[in-house]
């Protein structure tokens, strides 16, 4: 069956919800890829969006291999096509309308409510994952080691996704 349309309409989606950054709409990307429509598994969804930290570029790029996975290069193009281009509108949009807006008073009510819609949402994306993720007390080290890390020193990201990588193997290395 031809996933293409299912891919635009997931992606199109999708891409509303990335208030905040990518991670906002993790919980629903799982959801709808895993559990709905079967794309892939959710360990897999996982291992996509850690290698997607690590790659240059935006991190949501990720979406583009589960689009490949589902429909071929024509499904990589239209997740690409469905998850940016809606979003890029509405903030071209909004931009022009908000620069116009301000005087207006309600506009700095309406900032302070969508901060911490934004921190919900990331909190939820990053709860979601972890249960995929957390597995067991050296997974659940790792995790709180590289929060700690960042809390307390600047750090390049990619940096810590690569040591993670070398902890599972050194870690989790079939016997």
């Amino acid at each position: 069956m031809n996933q293409i349309p299912a891919l635009v309409r997931v992606f199109a989606y999708l891409s509303l919800l990335t208030v905040g950054g990518g991670m906002a709409a993790f919980p629903e990307m799982k959801l709808l890829s895993v559990e709905v429509h079967k794309w892939l598994t959710f360990p897999q969804l996982i291992h996509i969006y850690s290698v997607g930290q690590m790659a240059p570029g935006p991190n949501m790029m990720m979406i583009v291999v589960i689009g490949q996975w589902a429909g071929g290069v024509l499904g990589a193009v239209a997740v690409l096509l469905a998850f940016f281009g809606p979003t890029a509108l509405l903030a071209f949009l909004v931009g022009r309308a908000w620069k116009k807006l301000e005087r207006w008073p309600w506009r700095t009510s309406i900032q302070q409510g969508l901060a911490p819609v934004s921190i919900g949402l990331l909190l939820a994306g990053a709860f979601t994952m972890a249960k995929g993720a957390i597995f067991g007390v050296e997974t659940a080290a790792i995790a709180v080691g590289v929060l700690l890390i960042l809390l307390k020193y600047k750090v390049n990201p990619a940096l810590l996704v690569l040591g993670g990588a070398v902890l599972g193997v050194l870690s989790f290395m079939p016997k």
